[in-house]
């Protein structure tokens, strides 16, 4: 039996869960492992896409809903309603590329903030599906780094802690009413 998530991609007036911003502590904390895939879990990934759609994002992390698991949902191609979300379940990056490429990210706990990031091009990816089941896939471009974006959350990392242009990350953190000194820098 394979346990896929219906969930129709619209934006709902009173999304399901609550996002958590730049500032609050619970984005800061690492996520602990799930230990098993039941229905609590699945209702809570049917609640997380419901919420990032209903913001008008690509990915979702649930420390970003206040949830402290290893837990991530993805959508790339949100206007896409033949496209199923990926589902993952205590993601585990295997290998990464040797090319990186710059990109603009923008997160739904910064809202109106959009600044270039560097990543790896391609990843490979080890997780649990919503079915419990151990899966690998192989990603890259838009995908890859949606979910390293959204691994980063379950780390405690935000994508403005990987911006290196200091100066316009205080400008457009300032601009959006974000405070420069919740950037933790990463090396």
């Amino acid at each position: 039996m394979t346990a896929v998530i219906e969930v129709e991609k619209k934006k709902l007036k009173n999304p399901p869960l609550s996002i958590h911003y730049l500032g609050d502590r619970v984005l800061r904390q690492p996520a602990k492992r799930i230990a098993k895939v039941d229905d609590s879990l699945r209702e809570l990934v049917r609640q997380m896409l419901q919420t990032m759609y209903s913001e008008d994002g690509i990915g979702l992390a649930a420390p970003q809903v206040g949830m402290n698991k290893q837990l991530l949902v993805v959508d790339a191609d949100p206007e896409n309603s033949a496209a199923p979300p990926l589902v993952l379940v205590n993601p585990k990056i295997v290998s990464y590329s040797d090319e990186l490429v710059t990109g603009q990210e923008g997160c739904l706990s910064i809202p109106g903030v959009y600044l270039d990031v560097v990543r790896p091009t391609a990843i490979e990816v080890s997780f649990k599906d919503e079915a419990g089941k151990p899966r690998k896939l192989k990603v890259d471009d838009l995908v890859a780094r949606v979910i390293q974006h959204e691994m980063d959350h379950l780390s405690g990392v935000m994508f403005v802690d990987r911006v290196e242009n200091a100066i316009a990350l205080n400008q457009e953190l300032k601009k959006h009413g974000f405070e420069f000194k919740d950037v933790k820098k990463v090396s």
